[in-house]
């Protein structure tokens, strides 16, 4: 932010005085030379032309003072040394998540839509944070490698809808995947991230893929990286959509609510994180409110100023406008005392 100061601002007070000398100057009594037949030769044109070295000079005096009180241009820099976390979104897509026990302006939605802007609110609130998301339901894949352009990073989620993957619950898979992909990026940097995290959003128990949760588990304590489980969906029996052969929704049916709510809880504390219940929105934008607290640096910036003196842009235009008007009142001063004889002798 750029903004301009006088740092003597006292010296205008100078101007005050300006007024006061040029009366001065006006009262000030001089010989007179009577020449006769003077109103001839005394036209308009050289009066007018006789002010300018007062004009000249007066406009350099004003500048001068100006240059006097100093004015500068001050610069507010704020310099932050920041130093963010690597973040994994490893979400859950299996066709469990189709479940409408979530509710927005009166109408059911499906848990994947409920916790969506949810996901795009806590990726908003990190700015300095490498993103990046994986998928998974029947096998695992990364979505969206870290990044922190978070406006492409909110353009793939707008993408994730469930089927895009064959159906199952690889919960060790998709925090296999996650680490690997933590892993690689803090290679990539040197080492010069503050640290890293995994966020789990799932509403089932694992029944597929090759690794464990508890073996995912390990290796994230091995490598001190937190799990942040979040179990999405309400516990016993939800609506479940039924859809036609268009695709179309013609209904819905009972369904029991598998999450293994136990298993989560001590796959997130065993690596230093916390399990979330997110039965409703309210629940889940708690649950990322907290890990957001958890796991945050404050950043503390250091501010100072560039200050830049404006003086000479004042002092030099003023300086060349004193000794202007000088010399062209030396100049007339010697024409007027060579004419001063021929006009005697003519008399």
């Amino acid at each position: 932010m750029k903004h301009f100061v006088l740092h003597d601002p006292l010296w205008l007070l100078a101007l005050a005085a300006l007024p006061f000398l040029i009366w001065l100057r006006s009262r000030r009594r001089v010989s007179v030379l009577v020449v006769p037949f003077a109103a001839a030769w005394h036209r308009p044109s050289l009066a007018a032309a006789s002010r300018w070295p007062t004009g000249l000079a007066f406009t350099g005096l004003v500048l001068i003072i100006g240059a006097l009180a100093r004015p500068q241009r001050v610069e507010d820099k704020r310099e932050v040394h920041s130093q963010g976390y690597d973040i994994v979104l490893s979400i859950d897509l299996s066709s469990s998540m189709l479940a409408e026990d979530y509710e927005k302006d009166g109408g059911r939605i499906n848990r994947l839509q409920a916790i969506k802007p949810i996901i795009q609110a806590f990726i908003e609130q990190r700015p300095a944070d490498r993103i990046g998301i994986v998928l998974f339901s029947g096998r695992a894949y990364t979505m969206a490698p870290l990044t922190m352009d978070h406006d492409w990073l909110a353009a793939q989620l707008e993408r994730v809808k469930i089927g895009l993957i064959e159906d199952g619950t690889a919960i060790g898979d998709g925090l296999g995947v996650a680490l690997t992909r933590l892993e690689q990026a803090k290679r990539q940097s040197g080492g010069k991230r503050q640290g890293a995290f995994i966020v789990l959003l799932t509403d089932g128990a694992n029944n597929r893929g090759a690794l464990s949760p508890t073996q995912a588990a390990e290796l994230a304590k091995s490598r001190d990286i937190p799990i942040y489980a979040i179990g999405a969906g309400k516990d016993g029996i939800v609506p479940f959509p039924v859809f036609d052969e268009k695709g179309n929704k013609v209904g819905y049916r009972r369904m029991l609510s598998d999450l293994d709510e136990g298993a989560l809880r001590e796959l997130a504390e065993s690596t230093n994180g916390k399990f979330f219940r997110a039965s409703d929105t309210g629940a889940a934008e708690a649950a990322f409110k907290a890990i957001d607290r958890a796991q945050k640096i404050e950043f503390q910036a250091k501010s100072y100023l560039i200050t830049t003196e404006l003086f000479l842009w004042l002092a030099i235009p003023a300086g060349v406008l004193l000794l202007a008007g000088g010399l062209l009142g030396r100049t007339r001063a010697s024409a007027r005392v060579s004419a001063a004889p021929a006009l005697a002798s003519a008399t």
